[in-house]
């Protein structure tokens, strides 16, 4: 199976386009029709909708990833890319240009979420292509206690993978999502004792901070932007009398509390 892989300089392309298209929108939104300058209208609603939408794909290839049915990688990535800076468009349209209101903070956890990710793939990528050709020159021996505890830990390890996945290898086992719904206390409990051995063996310390820290700062600002989102649809479909703030709520909603 051949497959397509985003270069660099695509990438690139294609982040600037999208960027280029959120200033040509602000640029001439005061000349667009009012439907298309005030929030909560149809057409900004459903502008909204649709970027929320496209913003799910790279929630659902982590999914896939962890579940396990990432077949095609570098497709996801691709459609992980197109839709997130598509989406990004979209929900800088949905804004109406009022970025003074708290939903504005979304368009900035978007903004990180894509600088970190470009950062990633034309500058991190290189340096962690490097780490795996390298000695790691902060590893140090640990001392006896440690060393004994290390012991424990995977001894442990070795328990908890012959119930949870006995097929499994401990050194090179990861816990996905099929083992937390099938087994959610001992799945926790694998990557309890996981984290404790990086933590022991001073894994994030071989590495420079930018490049051990990237990855965890991306999910993390990549679930506050889901919980965000969420937030902000309960808000808007059942008190959207306090969206409104007395105006009229011209989107489709379930109830207006808090009018």
């Amino acid at each position: 199976m051949t497959r397509y892989d985003i270069s660099d300089k695509q990438l690139l392309a294609l982040t600037g386009t999208a960027m280029a298209a959120i200033v040509v929108w602000f640029s001439v939104r005061p000349l667009m029709p009012e439907a298309w300058r005030v929030p909560g209208s149809p057409e900004l609603y459903l502008a909204g909708v649709a970027g929320v939408t496209l913003l799910l794909v790279p929630v659902a290839f982590v999914l896939a990833k962890r579940g396990g049915s990432g077949a095609n990688p570098v497709g996801w990535f691709n459609a992980h890319v197109a839709c997130s800076l598509a989406g990004m468009v979209l929900i800088a349209i949905h804004s109406g240009g009022f970025l003074r209101r708290p939903p504005a903070l979304l368009l900035l956890a978007l903004l990180a979420l894509a600088i970190l990710g470009i950062w990633a793939r034309v500058r991190g990528s290189r340096h962690m292509a490097a780490t795996f050709s390298t000695k790691a020159p902060a590893f140090r021996v640990p001392d006896h206690i440690t060393r004994e505890r290390l012991r424990q830990i995977i001894a442990e390890k070795r328990r908890l993978l012959d119930r949870l996945d006995p097929q499994a290898t401990e050194g090179t086992f990861s816990v996905n999502l099929p083992h937390v719904v099938r087994a959610p206390r001992l799945a926790l409990a694998y990557r309890r004792l996981a984290r404790e051995e990086t933590m022991l063996l001073g894994t994030r310390q071989a590495v420079p901070a930018r490049q051990a820290w990237w990855r965890p700062l991306h999910m993390a600002l990549a679930w506050l932007f889901v919980a965000g989102i969420a937030m902000h649809v309960v808000t808007v479909t059942f008190f959207a009398g306090y969206v409104a703030d007395g105006g009229p709520v011209t989107w489709w909603h379930i109830t207006a509390w808090g009018g």
